[in-house]
């Protein structure tokens, strides 16, 4: 008995009228948000949303707009992360080893605001 594969059919993309760093940007316009906040709002996984982010981060100086970022904190001791480079939120606190930790806060600004 031979079995016959079925054929594949083509990959479609989905059609987007705007990309999801051009989502991530107007959604971040006029509000702050968290990685988890972007991310329900733009149908991408918090993961992918860093990855978004950094690449704004880098680009965004061509344009009149700033990418504010409210540093992670620890909710157990009020430690700030205000050095750390990274845009994902930390696993634990330097000082207290908490695990408490509230997320670093993202907002576009234009320099006319």
């Amino acid at each position: 008995m031979v079995l016959k594969k079925k054929a594949k059919k083509p990959f479609i993309p989905v059609e987007r009228h705007e990309t999801i760093r051009q989502k991530i940007a107007a959604v971040l316009e006029g509000q702050t948000l968290s990685a988890k906040g972007i991310s329900a709002n733009v149908g991408a996984s918090e993961k992918e949303v860093y990855g978004h982010l950094e690449h704004i981060q880098k680009t965004i100086n061509k344009k009149p707009l700033t990418l504010l970022i409210t540093p992670a904190e620890c909710r157990k001791c009020g430690f700030v992360f205000k050095k750390r480079d990274r845009l994902n939120k930390p696993g634990k606190c330097p000082v207290c080893n908490s695990e408490l930790i509230q997320e670093t806060l993202f907002s576009i600004k234009g320099w006319g605001a």
